[in-house]
């Protein structure tokens, strides 16, 4: 038996160079992955962030929708027209006095 032991430690200090490689290769490949790991978690963040941007920009598109969508509205009403005939055309109705300043 006693042969038997010695048999099982020689080949595991024989063996020794070998499980060191092993374990260099395990720990490279650990850092590797730790690593790769980081490197995704900033790409996750950078997106979270990208689309949040694009949310709250969308928001805004839509409140800018909205508004462009009452101006059509009012745009579209005779109190509108009466606005534009007065101010850039000069027009007055036909019970209006004008009055002008000297200049």
């Amino acid at each position: 038996m006693k042969s038997s032991k010695k048999g099982k430690a020689n080949r595991i200090s024989n063996n020794r160079p070998g499980m060191a490689a092993i374990a260099i290769v395990a720990f490279i490949l650990l850092g590797v992955t730790y690593k790769e790991s980081k490197s995704l978690e900033n790409r996750v963040a950078y997106y979270n962030a990208r689309a949040a941007s694009l949310e709250e920009s969308i928001e805004e598109e839509k409140a800018r929708t909205e508004e462009i969508e009452e101006k059509k509205k009012y745009m579209e009403t005779d109190a509108y027209v009466e606005e534009v005939a007065r101010n850039r055309l000069g027009l007055v109705k036909d019970h209006e006095i004008v009055f002008e300043e000297k200049k």
